[in-house]
């Protein structure tokens, strides 16, 4: 048997899916172990990779398969056709890298006309004060956006608790004056950021939300929506493509911003000998 066929077969199975991280477990263990894909049945997965078998069938089913044996009948199928494409050249970490390179490239392709960008930057930038939503995984984004756009709008309210404390932070952003807010949303979407999300609606404050997708997810809460894609290639997403959308967005921000706070937070860090370089 070539495991060769296997592994190109499981590769092609596993693009482009949304896995959990328990799904990713499987994933990952049949991938460093393809001799023995073709062969196992759900139980024997799912004792090898220390899980339970109802998760193996909602990985199966997850990739569009009505059972295991169909699933292994399908990897059986690359073994004796031989149609599996090839390995690439590089170990599955570069691999993985080079998967956040297309996204990046993918990203990039998006901003030829950066319009709807510019449109966002420029709603965000007029409002005063302007709430930033990121909860759990898009927390870290949320708090990035936060930290750099301080640097030249007057008032970043950063959100990241969900429930009525993030219900009560809208509610008074929105009766200071707060016209937009900026969510993150990426994968697994939360349900507590859809209800916020809702709340904010409620409390008359127009939403962009950057996501992975324009579609599904918690983009239908949003007036606008900027994409930028997520790899699920490691054991949790990678979020380089969305982080480059997020100081874009910072960046399109500052053009449209008085300079002079910036100036001055650049003076005050070089008379305070705040940074080891200039």
């Amino acid at each position: 048997m070539d495991s060769s066929d296997v592994s190109a077969r499981l590769r092609e199975l596993l693009d482009g899916h949304r896995l959990s991280p328990s799904q990713r477990r499987i994933a990952r263990y049949l991938q460093d172990h393809p001799h023995e894909a073709v062969f196992l049945n759900g139980m024997d997965l799912a004792k090898a990779v220390g899980i339970s078998q109802p998760s193996v069938t909602r990985f199966v089913a997850a990739l569009g398969f009505a059972g295991f044996p169909e699933f292994r009948d399908h990897l059986r199928a690359a073994v004796r056709d031989g149609q599996g494409a090839r390995p690439q050249a590089g170990s599955e970490l570069q691999s993985m890298v080079d998967s956040e390179i297309r996204n990046l490239e993918r990203l990039r392709d998006s901003l030829d006309e950066p319009g709807r960008l510019a449109e966002a930057a420029a709603a965000l930038a007029a409002s005063r004060p302007l709430p930033v939503v990121g909860l759990r995984v898009s927390a870290p984004l949320a708090s990035l956006f936060g930290f750099l756009a301080a640097k030249v709008h007057p008032d970043i309210r950063v959100i990241d608790a969900p429930g009525s404390t993030l219900e009560d932070r809208l509610s008074r952003a929105a009766e200071a004056g707060a016209t937009w807010l900026l969510a993150f949303g990426l994968p697994r979407y939360p349900r507590e950021l859809r209800e916020g999300l809702s709340w904010a609606r409620r409390c008359g404050l127009r939403i962009v939300l950057v996501t992975d997708h324009a579609v599904g997810g918690v983009a239908d809460q949003a007036d606008v929506v900027l994409t930028a894609p997520v790899s699920s290639r490691f054991a949790f997403d990678s979020q380089a493509a969305p982080a480059v959308l997020c100081a874009a967005l910072v960046h399109m921000m500052i053009n449209m911003l008085p300079a002079a706070p910036l100036e001055d937070f650049e003076s005050g860090a070089a008379e305070r000998k705040l940074f080891l370089t200039d």
